[in-house]
């Protein structure tokens, strides 16, 4: 095998990796929005989530990626498991809910950027109600606002939404775009991967 085709071989992959990986749709079309809200009508009953604040997020579309700061407070109280008829501990069914919601974010281009356990109450906080002792915190990558929504219209998500409902006692979320940052992301660091084993493939080549 010639060097020049390891290196070859790592380039492809990085470029099916940015083909799956980057938004080359641009931002959602007015027809698009129209579309999704009429398909999610009737899901914002009983919620108190706001249909207009959703579609002023997808109105101001710029097509780039952003991440959902989720903040979660996990149901530890035994609930009626909608699959089985058994009584199992709320948290059981938010890790079921996690395990199906993950694999469905990955087919839309997005991953966990971060996960954590709270291990403390607040301590700075102006003006905000009292802290409902929030379990966990999440910052979940999205390719883009249509990815969202196609993660909501998913029918393995929307299966596993019940699961949701009573393994999490309360929860916010709103999405974000990143200011600073001193992680490497996925496209940094998916690329010194590739570079490494393709140099390690090189040098394996060049040993007698």
């Amino acid at each position: 095998m010639a060097p020049w085709t390891i290196w070859a071989t790592a380039l492809a992959v990085y470029v099916v990796f940015r083909w799956w990986y980057d938004n080359w749709s641009g931002p959602l079309k007015p027809a698009e929005i129209e579309a999704f809200m009429q398909q999610l009508a009737g899901r914002f009953e009983g919620t108190g989530n706001s249909p207009e604040v959703l579609r002023a997020f997808l109105e101001a579309d710029d097509g780039r990626e952003f991440l959902m700061v989720n903040l979660v407070k996990v149901q530890t109280e035994p609930v009626m498991d909608p699959a089985s008829g058994q009584r199992v501990p709320g948290v059981e069914l938010f890790r079921r809910y996690a395990k199906r919601f993950v694999p469905v974010l990955f087919r839309t281009g997005g991953h966990p950027g971060f996960v954590g356990r709270k291990v403390g109450g607040y301590i700075d906080a102006w003006n905000v109600p009292p802290d409902p002792d929030w379990s966990l915190f999440g910052l979940m990558r999205y390719r883009s606002r249509r990815d969202l929504l196609r993660l909501v219209m998913d029918p393995a998500f929307k299966d596993t939404h019940p699961e949701k409902i009573l393994g999490t006692l309360a929860t916010f979320s709103f999405p974000s775009q990143r200011m600073v940052s001193f992680y490497l992301g996925p496209r940094i660091s998916v690329a010194l991967v590739l570079a490494l084993l393709a140099a390690l493939g090189h040098l394996a080549l060049l040993v007698p």
